[in-house]
This record gives C-alpha cells, structure tokens and sequence, in this order.
C-alpha cells in the first residue's frame, strides 16, 4: 500500500509538472504576440521613413493594371449591391448552365412538340389546300350541270355523234358529287355550341344537307332509255347549289382582294339571267316556227349566239327589236321587259353597293380631306401649311391604307389586337435596355397602347428644352439628332427600329429632370410609334417588381447620362453675377477709404477697441497694486 501510494505521489507531481510547463509555454506564447504588436506597431512609423517610391518600368502597363483594379472594384461593388438588392441587374452576360438530364429531356420534349406543332400547321395548310381545290372542283361540276343542261334541253345539241359525248361528261360530273358525298362531306369538322367537332360522319348523315345532296344523285337519267336521251332528267343536280356558295364563301376568305371575286360572282349572274333568256326564246321561236315571223329566230347562223343577242338587247332594253305580231310574241315581249328591267336594277344595284364596299376606304379618306381643306380655306391658313396637310393625307393613305388604325384594331378582339401588337413591335421592345428583364406580359400591355404617328420631312419630333412625356420607337423612315446654330449638325441618323426618348418616362419634373436634351427632326417621311408616360404609369401599378427593376435601371441610366438640366445649371450665372458688373465707387468716397472691409469706419472701430483694452489693463494693475 505504501508502494501504490508513492506511485501515485510520483503521477501526481509528473501531471503537476506538465501542466506546469504548459503554463509556462502558454505565457511564453503570449509575451512572443505582444513583443509582434509592439513591434508591428513600431514598423509603420519606420517603414514610412524607410520605404523608397514605387518604381515604374512603364507608365502604360501601369495605367492598365490601375484601370484593371478600378473594373474588379467596381464589378465587386455591382455583385455587392446584387446580393443586398436581387432586383439590380449585373452589366454582364450569365455563364452557359450546362443542362441537367432532367432539363435536357425537358428541353427535348419541347423541341419535339414544336416540330409536331409545326408539322401538323402544314398538314393543316396543305389540307386547306386541297380542300379549296376539291371545291372548285365541285362548282365546276356543278356549273357544267346548270349552263349545260338549260342549253341542251332548250337547243337542238343531242345528235347521234354528240350523245356519246354528253353521256361522258354526265358521268365524270356525278362521279366527282358522289366522291364528295362519300369521301369529303363525312369528314369535314364543325362547331358545336362553341366546341370543334371531328368525327363528323353520323352529324352529317343526320343533316338536311345530306339529304339533298342523296336527292340530288338519284340517276334519273336512266329513264332515257324510255323516253329518250334529254337532259331534263339531271335537272336534280341543281340541288347542289349550297357547294358552290360554300366555294364562294371560302375564296372570299382567303382572297386580298374580296371585291374583285363579287363582281365577277354578280356579272356570271346577269350572264346566266341572259342565258336562260336565250333559251327561252329559241323555245318561243321554235313553238312558232323558226322564220315564220320578224320577231322569232329565223334559223340562220348560230343558234345560242343569235338568241343570246336577242336577250341581251330585251333585259337591257335597248331598243331596235321586231315588232311582235302574235299575241304569244307579245305576251312573251311584255314578260321580258318587266323581267329584264326588275333583274337588271337588282343586279345593276348589287354591283353598285359591291363597288361602293370595296372603295369605301377611300370615298372616307376623300371626304375629309375635302372637309379639311374646306376647313383651312374658310380660316385663310397660309398655302405652304395646306400643302404640307395635304402631303400628310396622301403619305398617310398611301402607307397605311387608312388614316387612324386604331379604328380598325378596336374592332378587333383584344386576342387579335394582342397578336398584331406583338408581331410587329415585341422584338423592338425586348432590345431596350430599359425594359430588359421585365416582366413579357408588362411589355405586352405596353404594345397595346402604342399609338402611330406620321412626321413629315423636316417635322421635329422632339425640341431640346421641352417637357418630355413620350417615348418614340420608329416604324419605318429615319429621325436625326441635330443641333448647332441653325440644326444643321447632324450627330446621329436612326433608323427603323430605334428607340429615343425612353429615358424621359421614369425622370421627375425637379429641376427640370423631364426635360429634352436634343432636338430630334425626321429625315424624310417617318412613322413612329409613341408611348405616353400616363400609359406606362397605369401599368406598372400591376406589375410591382418590373417597377423595380425599371427604378434600379433608370437610377443607373440616368447617373450614366447624368440629369438633364445639369448643362443648363452650370450655364445658369449664380450669386451677384445675377446683377451684373460692379459700379466703379465714386470720388468722394475714395477720401475716406470707402465705408466697406478695411475702411474708414472699421479703422476706427479698431482703434477705439484698442483704447478701452489698454485702459482695462491699467486699471487691473492698479487694482493689483493697491491690494
């Protein structure tokens, strides 16, 4: 017991010696820092002695590397102000993401759904093709059927070497209507109650049109082998006339220019009336006897030509016709004028309103530019500013083809509106360094309250000085920034697609921040599309971060660019100079050395102050004297 108790006295003065030691090497540890302070302390005054200047092999290298740490300070701070504020933008373009598989598998999908997209707006294009054509197809059938059977059954056509022929032609026609019966009809698409319809075959075989069409090719021509080969049995294909009004309906669709189709739809009519007139007569003629009579066809020359003549000169009531001497030929004289007069006013009149729809356009134009001249002359306005408003007239029509589009988009619904503001201006707005990074639908709503504006050549756009409320993107043409004595100085020329302006939007009116600083003119006839800053302010309350983003981007463009008015506040005289120069001081005050600093009045105010000094002091020692 008492070895163990020894041994343990022994460990326990080894333990006490190592934490000894550590103490020590801890306060050894501690002296050696505070000996590096002092010493560290000490050093600057010494170095600041000791040091020598930089040395410079080369002043460019050295202005470069200068510069070089000024770009990583600044790019530090932009990366500071990013961290603290996620809305700032950075000056640089973000490093390439490589892609995830997830992301490239997405990515792919996309791309595959665009191709089919794409592919299936082809076939769509193409089966529109092809249905546009299938359809001229049926109304040339159909045409064959109306013009040809009306002329067969009425003129002497069906000779033993035409039967064949005729017989050919009949069953090519009702081969195409059976082909669109079965084959095209059942599967055209259709709406119903605001739904597209694609399986269409029972819905048509449960229509009314179905049942015409079934009607309209019963072969009713096989009870020529009864009675004789006529074409009075195919007068069941006329059934088919909704084809050629749905072929109609179609082509006007698909056609720039509508008009040119309903004048000539109007003239085949009055050309048809004509026809079915000719075939009228020759039956007349023929029931009389050809010949027999001045009035009737007398059998000479072509048959349809003759007649056809003799209808047109009876519808159009021209004059210079047989006197009818039967009472059949004076009966059928007095059916053809009132026919003709009652079918060629309608017509007549059809083609008129035809006509008048297609150049309403520029009836609308005409009567206000009359009315605007009408306006100028009754005031005396001066003939250069006439001409100049005429030029804007014809400019305007000829470019845009009316003088106000908004007239015409406000027709439109705004799904329409938004997709023609979209074609034509997203891609301008999305290269402004303004509106990078806001929001697309922010940029959308933007689009749709821009307004067009047509500048003459020489007009300016903007003046310097003026109040800035509008931003300018140009649609076609080209504006010149220019300045000097007499704006002859032409700085920059912009062109289609250029942006100016956009800076005035987010500036506030204190100490003229609002105002233009360049006088911009068109070069030429220029269209430009403008954006009220009252607009962009109504948008920006629904859509609060792009509002940020364009508050952090204006700060900086406007920092770049510095405030509008800071050219103006140096040219602008400040304190007297306000008064101008100084009047000379006259004589009499010179005598006295002038009344201002170091005059006489201070000069003596100084020597008073110096005379109640020195007696205070006198009567200090005195008082020290006497005690």
């Amino acid at each position: 017991q008492n070895e163990k108790k020894e041994e343990k006295s022994v460990e326990e003065k080894k333990v006490e010696d190592k934490g000894q030691e550590k103490k020590e090497e801890k306060r050894e540890e501690e002296n050696k820092e505070k000996k590096k302070e002092e010493n560290d302390e000490a050093k600057p005054g010494e170095e600041a002695e000791q040091v020598p200047p930089p040395i410079v092999f080369n002043s460019l290298v050295d202005e470069r590397l200068r510069d070089l740490a000024k770009r990583l300070r600044e790019r530090t701070d932009i990366y500071k102000e990013k961290v603290i504020d996620p809305y700032a933008s950075s000056p640089e373009r973000s490093p390439p993401v490589s892609e995830s598989p997830q992301t490239y598998s997405q990515n792919w999908r996309l791309q595959e759904n665009a191709t089919t997209n794409w592919n299936r707006r082809k076939i769509t294009r193409i089966c529109n093709f092809a249905k546009h054509l299938w359809l001229s197809v049926v109304t040339v059938a159909f045409n064959y059927n109306v013009w040809l059977a009306t002329a067969r059954l009425c003129f002497p056509y069906h000779t033993p070497q035409a039967i064949p022929f005729w017989i050919l032609c009949d069953v090519l026609c009702d081969l195409i209507n059976i082909l669109d019966i079965v084959i095209f009809q059942p599967r055209l698409q259709f709406v119903k109650a605001g739904d597209i319809v694609v399986s269409t075959k029972k819905h048509y075989r449960t229509s009314a049109r179905f049942q015409s069409d079934i009607l309209s090719i019963i072969p009713f021509d096989l009870l020529s082998l009864q009675f004789g080969f006529t074409s009075f049995f195919r007068f069941n294909r006329f059934i088919r006339y909704e084809s050629f009004f749905e072929f109609s309906d179609r082509l006007e669709s698909i056609m720039a220019k509508a008009y040119i189709w309903r004048v000539g739809r109007t003239t085949g009519y009055l050309l048809y009336c004509l026809h079915l007139n000719a075939c009228l007569y020759y039956v007349a003629s023929a029931y009389e006897g050809l010949g027999t009579t001045e009035w009737v066809y007398d059998g000479e020359g072509n048959a349809y030509l003759r007649c056809y003549y003799f209808a047109t000169r009876t519808l159009i009531t021209i004059g210079g016709l047989p006197e009818p001497h039967t009472v059949f030929e004076i009966v059928f004289q007095m059916v053809n004028f009132f026919v003709g007069v009652f079918v060629f006013s309608s017509l007549i009149g059809q083609m008129r309103d035809v006509i008048g729809a297609a150049t309403a356009g520029q009836t609308y134009f005409r009567a206000s530019m009359d009315s605007c001249v009408a306006y100028m002359n009754t005031y005396r306005i001066p003939r250069q500013v006439q001409n100049r408003v005429r030029t804007w007239y014809n400019y305007t029509w000829d470019s845009q083809g009316m003088l106000d589009e908004s007239e015409l988009l406000e027709q439109m619904p705004l799904v329409m509106r938004t997709a023609i503001a979209v074609d034509i201006n997203l891609a301008t707005f999305q290269k402004i360094d303004l509106f990078k990074g806001c929001d697309n639908q922010m940029l959308v709503d933007m689009l749709l309250r821009l307004k067009s504006i047509v500048y003459l050549p020489g007009d300016f756009v903007v003046k310097k000085g003026d109040i800035g409320k509008e931003m300018y993107i140009i649609k076609a043409g080209e504006v010149q920034v220019v300045g000097g004595p007499d704006n002859t100085i032409v700085f920059v020329t912009l062109k289609a697609g250029c942006v100016f302006g956009e800076i005035s939007l987010l500036q506030s009116s204190a100490n003229g921040g609002n105002r233009r600083t360049a006088n911009v003119a068109a070069h030429g006839f220029a269209n430009l599309f403008v954006l009220e800053k009252r607009d962009l302010f109504d948008i920006l309350v629904h859509y609060p971060e792009s509002q940020k983003v364009l508050a952090r981007k204006g700060k900086k463009l406007m920092k770049a660019k510095g405030p509008a008015a800071a050219k103006a506040d140096e040219e602008k005289k400040r304190g007297l100079a306000l008064f101008g120069t100084k009047p000379p001081t006259p004589k009499m005050a010179r005598i006295f050395g002038g009344f201002g600093k170091g005059g006489l009045l201070e000069k003596l105010k100084v020597c008073n102050a110096e005379l109640i000094s020195h007696e205070r002091k006198e009567i200090k020692y005195i008082l020290a004297f006497a005690l």
